[in-house]
């Protein structure tokens, strides 16, 4: 059975986000197929769409290489993210679905019990959990894509702080879910906004940027990983 080229694109991105990959690393076909367990075709194919979501770049007499990124562009990514996300927030108010509303609830309502907790861990997942069912009830396929690859690539530069009152924050998550809830697509705007100036707030680079320098080989761990062929994210 041939397995899809998403499959190994989503399981070569996440290895990239972690770190398993180092920045500026070489990414050959034949190491990345045996990792996965599967045949260079579906790897090459990865490593285009991976290319022009800037997770890779392609180096002269170096092949497929991990990208690194400039402090810059990774400020520019949460300047973009500052933008899309209330256009995301306030389309949610006009198209958002009851079971979009429920879920959105729910993880409110996890996020404050976890907030009382002082369950920083959970409070990051449920952040991102969040973030996502807000941008599918945007109902826009284009903006949910920008939002996705924006998230992946944050979580690949930044380390991000709790913020200093959690449980503040998340009152915040919760007026923000009251607007979707009434179709007030301007209130949700701005305080899709403001929480995203906010979280900016927290984030810290997890690499300085440094100057190029020659492709080295990128050190893996040696088990084998097997791609998830029922995975449908891409």
């Amino acid at each position: 059975m041939r397995v899809p080229a998403h499959s190994v694109c989503t399981a070569i991105r996440d290895d990239i986000v972690s770190g398993v990959f180092e920045r500026g690393g070489r990414l050959t076909e034949e190491v990345l197929a045996r990792r996965y367990g599967v045949s260079r075709v579906p790897v090459r194919e990865a490593l285009r769409t991976l290319e022009s979501e800037g997770f890779v770049v392609t180096r002269r007499h170096a092949g497929a290489c991990v990208a690194e990124p400039s402090e810059q562009e990774a400020a520019d990514l949460l300047e973009v993210r500052m933008l899309l996300e209330p256009l995301g927030a306030a389309r949610a108010a006009l198209r958002r679905t009851d079971a979009h509303l429920k879920v959105l609830r729910g993880l409110v309502r996890l996020g404050q019990e976890r907030a009382r907790r002082g369950e920083g861990e959970d409070l990051r997942s449920l952040g991102g959990w969040f973030h996502e069912t807000l941008a599918q009830a945007s109902g826009s396929p284009g903006l949910i894509a920008l939002l996705t690859q924006l998230r992946h690539k944050i979580a690949w530069m930044y380390a991000v702080d709790q913020p200093a009152r959690p449980a503040d924050a998340w009152a915040e998550h919760g007026a923000l879910v009251d607007a979707v809830a009434r179709g007030d697509a301007e209130r949700a705007r701005a305080l899709a906004a403001q929480l995203a100036e906010r979280a900016g707030a927290t984030h810290r680079l997890r690499h300085p940027a440094r100057p190029a320098t020659v492709p080295r080989a990128t050190r893996v761990r040696t088990s084998q990983r097997a791609v998830n062929t029922a995975s449908g994210r891409n």
